[in-house]
């Protein structure tokens, strides 16, 4: 019988369960500046992660896990963000991958792989292909009709894969069929090149992931075809969204800290130290509050895939619940990319010129949150959010990238 879902529960438990891992948060935060002067790969801080158990927390209690909620879950990465954003982020396709097993049907496939998570397995991924396709096509193919599959194709945004003992391979068999396949990190015909060159978010390890006939299992691919009804397209969002909170608790950090060690006044400030200035305050006040409601906002559209995880416990979901999670997690999507963007830029008016010292790395909150938000653009989310309080449509269950011919 399948393990029910844990369901979300007090304070109290979160708290206990929060200071198991608050200690490697704080090791992690340590030296979150030196990795980003330095693009220093955060092969350790992921090690700490997996030693603690982190990777494993939503695995129930009897798999090897934490049995954690999903809320609880969100909230520690929350945590984890305002660590280091790049540590979610990187475990993003790790926590995807487990959610989907908590939700499928009892199977030596589901237990397969949470006792793998449980006793440590980190999972990454392989999804993205770039060039001229068109929408929703996968060129990356699953071949052979032998006890194992081989798996071709190059994909690129591969983020956590640097990291991971497991890859998430987006490809198909044939031309219709389209799933995962879960390929060993390690294995012949795997090569991971650490190429991403973005501005921010630089030690997700989001380059690019070439396989040239890699060996599958064919019980380790999960079809498509086989899902059923999921939360999983607001989940995926939600947590870039927890990953975009805990920027905005960093900023919020930072800010409090820099005025505290500034000395430093302008002629035509208002007070005699910047921490004793009613303006510099007002703005530190500012960022907390945009950094609460973004937090806030996150948890709030958490709450309705935790809902979901409840009514499923008692029988099965109707579609108008899991359309009200979609909409609210774009909803979400909508107001914290531009609430944490205006709290990582207004940190720049708690001082001076100092505040742009490279060593300082303070512009890292900024182009953190700026190259998450552009994660599935906020402008469609509206749009979908508008055409759906309009005209009553569907929330749009699938975000793909292509060409359109």
């Amino acid at each position: 019988m399948t393990a029910p879902l844990p369901v979300a529960d007090d304070e109290a438990a979160y708290e206990r369960l929060a200071a198991r891992f608050r200690p490697v948060f704080a090791r992690i935060a340590e030296g979150t500046v030196d990795r980003e002067l330095h693009r220093g790969l955060a092969h350790e801080p992921v090690a700490w992660l997996k030693e603690a158990g982190f990777g494993a927390v939503r695995v129930p209690v009897e798999l090897g896990g934490s049995g954690a909620s999903v809320t609880q879950l969100f909230r520690l990465l929350v945590e984890l963000g305002e660590a280091d954003s790049n540590l979610p982020q990187i475990l993003r396709a790790h926590f995807g991958l487990l959610e989907e097993r908590l939700h499928d049907a009892d199977g030596d496939a589901r237990e397969r792989w949470l006792k793998r998570i449980g006793a440590g397995a980190i999972i990454g991924n392989a999804t993205t292909e770039i060039g001229g396709g068109a929408l929703g096509a996968v060129g990356t193919t699953l071949t052979g009709d032998g006890p194992t599959w081989e798996l071709t194709g190059t994909k690129h945004y591969s983020t956590g894969s640097l990291y991971a003992d497991w890859i998430a391979v987006l490809a198909r068999r044939g031309e219709e069929a389209q799933g995962f396949a879960l390929v060993a990190a390690d294995a012949p015909g795997v090569e991971r090149i650490d190429d991403w060159d973005g501005f921010g978010q630089r030690l997700t390890g989001s380059g690019t992931t070439v396989l040239e006939g890699a060996e599958v299992e064919p019980a380790d691919v999960f079809w498509f075809a086989d899902r059923g009804p999921n939360y999983m397209i607001a989940f995926y969002q939600l947590f870039h969204l927890a990953t975009l909170s805990g920027i905005g608790r960093a900023v919020v950090r930072d800010a409090a800290e820099y005025v505290r060690g500034r000395k430093r006044v302008f002629s035509h400030g208002s007070g005699p130290s910047p921490a004793e200035d009613p303006l510099v305050q007002q703005v530190v006040g500012r960022i907390s509050g945009l950094a609460f409601a973004a937090e806030a906002t996150t948890l709030a559209a958490v709450a309705r895939l935790e809902a979901i995880n409840a009514l499923r416990a008692a029988g099965e979901v109707p579609q108008e619940v899991f359309d009200a999670a979609e909409i609210a997690a774009s909803q979400a999507h909508i107001t914290v990319a531009d609430t944490v963007l205006r709290a990582a830029n207004l940190l720049f008016e708690t001082g001076g010129a100092s505040t742009v010292q490279r060593t300082k790395a303070l512009d890292r909150h900024w182009r953190n949150a700026r190259t998450l938000a552009v994660h599935n653009p906020v402008i469609y989310k509206e749009r979908v959010v508008g055409d759906h309080l309009v005209n009553q449509a569907a929330p749009a269950y699938s975000w793909i990238v292509g060409v359109r011919k």
